[in-house]
C-alpha cells in the first residue's frame, strides 16, 4: 500500500476513535521474534490475496485496491480465492470493496491488540499463509478470527453508509418520529441492517466449498454470524439536548454502533467463554450441539469451536504454533503475560535497552510544540 496509504489509514482510524494504532512491529512475530515494521506493513497490504482457508480469503477481493487507481467491476474476475457468487457480488458492489478492505485491516489489528499478551498473539507469520495452520484446526483462535473479521467488515460498511461515502446505502431511516420515552428520533442512525446483510451474503458465501468438512463449515458460519450479532445487539442510543441555556426542551436521538475496541473486547470475552461443539441434529437437520451434555446450548452471540487449542509453547508447523521463544514477558505478573506462564517454564533472560523519547513538551504561540529528548534505560525480559 505504501507509506502514504498507511499514514492515511492511521489518520482515518484516529478520526473514527476506533482504537489507538499499535505499530505492527511490536506485535507481529516470526518464531516469537518481532519482525520489522516494513515487513509487517507489507503483510497487511498483501494478505488478502494469500489466504485460502478461513474467512480471510473473502478479503482477497480488496487487497490490491489502490487508494489512487479506481477499482472497477472488471477487476473482480481476476481476484484469487473468490467463488462465482462472490465475483457477482463484487461486480455489483465495487464501491463496498474499499470498506471491506478497511474492515479487514482493522480486524487484524484488533486481534493483535486483544491477544498481545497471550502465547498465541495473532501474529503475522508469512506473506503466503499469514496465520499458518491455526485457522484450519477448528480451535478457539479460529473462532475468534472468523468473528472479528466478520464484525470488522460489518462495522466499516455500516460506518461508511452512515457517513455518506457509499452510493447504495445511507442512514437507517426506520427510526423516526417521537419515541414513547419523550425524545425525537433524528440525526443519522447507523445502518447496521445493511452492513450485516451484505457481509452475510459476501462472507458466508466463501464457506460453501466442497472440500470443507460440514462441521467446520457450520462452525465458521456460526462464528461469522456471532461477529455480526455482537454489533447488532449492542447498538446504543445516543442523544443530544436542545433548548435555552442547556435545558432539554427537546431531545433528539439516534442509534449508533459501539466502538470497534468495545466490539473487540466483547468478542475476546466470548473467546474466553467459548463452547466446544460437535456435529449433531438440530430440528432434524445437521447442526452444532454442545460436545458435552452438561454444557448449556450456545447462543447466537457465543463463539464455538470443535477442537482444543495447542499450548503454543513451542513452534509446530502442524498446529501453526510459533512458540514463545523471544517473546517479551512481565517478570512481576502472575497472569498469562507473566514470564512463568508466557515462557512455559523455560525461563527468561533480562537485558537493558536505551530508550529515547520526547519529553517536557511545550506549546509555543503560534503554533507549534517544542519537545526535548529524554533518554532512559528500560529492563526487558525475553523468553528463552
Amino acid at each position: 500500500m505504501g507509506a502514504v496509504f498507511w499514514k492515511a489509514l492511521q489518520t482515518r482510524f484516529y478520526a473514527l476513535s476506533v482504537f489507538p494504532i499499535v505499530p505492527l512491529s511490536l506485535v507481529s512475530t516470526r518464531g516469537g521474534v518481532a519482525v520489522s515494521e516494513k515487513k509487517a506493513r507489507s503483510f497487511c497490504s498483501s494478505f488478502f490475496f494469500l489466504l485460502h482457508s478461513c474467512c480471510f480469503s473473502i478479503f482477497s477481493s480488496v487487497a490490491h485496491i489502490s487508494s489512487v487507481v479506481p477499482f472497477g467491476a472488471e477487476n473482480c474476475r481476476s481476484i484469487k480465492g473468490l467463488n462465482k457468487r462472490q465475483v457477482r457480488l463484487c461486480r455489483q458492489n465495487t464501491d463496498l470493496m474499499g470498506s471491506m478492505k478497511m474492515g479487514a485491516l482493522m480486524s487484524i489489528m484488533e486481534c493483535q491488540y486483544q491477544f498481545r499478551s497471550r502465547r498465541w498473539n495473532c501474529s503475522v507469520i508469512d506473506r503466503s499463509v499469514l496465520f499458518g495452520r491455526v485457522l484450519d484446526l477448528g480451535t478457539r483462535e479460529a473462532a475468534f478470527v472468523h468473528a472479528v473479521t466478520s464484525a470488522g467488515a460489518t462495522f466499516m460498511i455500516t460506518r461508511d453508509c452512515s457517513s455518506g461515502k457509499l452510493e447504495k446505502c445511507g442512514c437507517d431511516r426506520s427510526y423516526n418520529g417521537f419515541n414513547r420515552e419523550g425524545f425525537h428520533w433524528a440525526g443519522c442512525s447507523d445502518n447496521i441492517r445493511y452492513g450485516a446483510a451484505f457481509t452475510r451474503q459476501f462472507v458466508d458465501a466463501h464457506e460453501r466449498r466442497k472440500h470443507k468438512s460440514l462441521e467446520l463449515v457450520q462452525m465458521n458460519l456460526h462464528n461469522n454470524e456471532a461477529g455480526r450479532k455482537i454489533i447488532e445487539r449492542h447498538m446504543k442510543t445516543q442523544c443530544k439536548c436542545h433548548g435555552v441555556s442547556g435545558s432539554c426542551e427537546l431531545k433528539t436521538c439516534w442509534r449508533a454502533m459501539p466502538s470497534f475496541r468495545e466490539i473487540g473486547q466483547m468478542l475476546k470475552a466470548k473467546f474466553d467463554g467459548a463452547t466446544e461443539v460437535k456435529l449433531g441434529q438440530v430440528n432434524y437437520r445437521p447442526g452444532l450441539i454442545p460436545a458435552h451434555s452438561q454444557f448449556k446450548p450456545h447462543t447466537a452471540e457465543d463463539l464455538v469451536y470443535l477442537h482444543e487449542s495447542p499450548d503454543y509453547c513451542v513452534a509446530n508447523n502442524k498446529t501453526g504454533s510459533l512458540g514463545t521463544v523471544g517473546r517479551v514477558c512481565n517478570k512481576t505478573s502472575k497472569a498469562i503475560d507473566g514470564c512463568e506462564l508466557l515462557c512455559c517454564g523455560r525461563g527468561f533472560v533480562t537485558r537493558y535497552e536505551r530508550l529515547v523519547e520526547r519529553c517536557h513538551c511545550k506549546f509555543h504561540w503560534c503554533c507549534f510544540v517544542r519537545c526535548k529528548e529524554c533518554v532512559r534505560t528500560v529492563e526487558v525480559n525475553i523468553c528463552l
